[in-house]
């Protein structure tokens, strides 16, 4: 029996058997490292954004910590400005203080000498006084007048000074 239409079913399974082998051989040499390549890249890939994701990550964490940290330290230093403050207003009064106590002294001080200088010149001013009551009465008692002693000893009692004239 012929073979109808020219089929060699020989023919056919060669080259079927010619495919599978070709077909085969591309896979293991063109498709399967093509494919691991891809995989292996896209695996790379997604390892990069897994990274990147997690440097974002701890980068946030690390904006965060140093954002604490800073407002940590600007309440800190508003503490220790607050406190700077304190001591230089403590200071102020405690030196306030100390210049209210020395005037305080100096005037003291002042009145005292003030009272000493005007109890000197009290003082001067009696021994003066005296000099003058001692020469007046002298002259008088040299005149010998007594019109002018009497007149003398009225004008002391009234508080005037009068030289007997002479």
């Amino acid at each position: 029996m012929g073979v109808p239409l020219n089929i060699d079913w020989q023919q056919i399974l060669l080259h079927l058997m010619n495919f599978a082998i070709l077909a085969g051989g591309l896979y293991f040499l063109l498709y399967k490292p093509v494919k691991d390549f891809m995989d292996k890249r896209a695996a790379h890939y997604k390892e990069m954004e897994e990274e990147a994701a997690k440097k974002i990550s701890d980068a946030d964490e690390l904006r965060d910590s140093y954002q604490k940290q800073l407002e940590d330290v600007r309440a800190e230093i508003e503490k220790e400005r607050n406190e700077a403050r304190r001591e230089n207003e403590a200071e102020a009064k405690k030196q306030i203080e100390e210049a209210r106590k020395q005037a305080e002294k100096i005037i003291a001080e002042a009145r005292a000498e003030a009272e000493r200088d005007s109890e000197k010149a009290l003082h001067d001013s009696q021994e003066a006084m005296k000099e003058l009551v001692a020469a007046a009465t002298e002259r008088l008692m040299i005149k010998n007048d007594d019109k002018a002693i009497d007149m003398f000893l009225d004008s002391v009692e009234r508080g005037q000074q009068h030289e007997p004239e002479g």
